[in-house]
């Protein structure tokens, strides 16, 4: 095998390492992580977007999202247009959020949101998450089935 063929196969493993590893970072939906805890993961990672690499923060939160939500949402692309969109991009980069639970039931969370956006300007929405009921690997967990539009709250200057 020739040095540069085999220099090739040695930067496409590590390349592949490399990618492997940054997404290993992706905290996956199970049934110990609790509702608050399942929005708390989605709005830090939106927090900080693009760490470790570009919308990171938004395929973290899309991985919370419920199936039903995602038929709506969904695919990815389509998702991270929506999030990058004029309704949802306050949530981007944010400065700092507060989460305040408001209703609990046992299939259904809701929480008020407030958000303090990288503008300064402050938004509220209303954030639910349902449990999981059916067979398979999402059984018993917690995911994101609403957030409503942004309610604008006004500037913290």
């Amino acid at each position: 095998m020739s040095k540069k063929l085999l220099l090739i196969y040695k930067t496409v493993f590590i390349s592949f390492f490399i990618s492997s590893a940054v997404y290993a970072n992706l905290i996956e939906p199970n049934s110990s992580i609790e509702p608050h805890q399942v929005v708390k993961i989605q709005l830090s990672s939106l927090k900080k977007n693009d760490n470790p690499i570009k919308d990171n923060g938004i395929e973290q939160t899309w991985i919370f999202a419920h199936p039903n939500n995602k038929k709506n949402t969904g695919p990815l692309n389509k998702f991270k247009v929506m999030i990058k969109g004029n309704s949802y991009q306050m949530l981007i980069n944010h400065l700092e959020h507060k989460v305040t639970e408001v209703e609990s039931g046992d299939l259904t969370v809701l929480f008020e949101v407030t958000v303090l956006d990288k503008n300064k300007a402050y938004y509220k929405f209303n954030w639910q998450v349902e449990k999981y009921t059916k067979e398979g690997p999402l059984n018993g967990c917690w995911l994101t089935t609403i957030v409503s539009a942004p309610m604008p709250l006004g500037s913290s200057i």
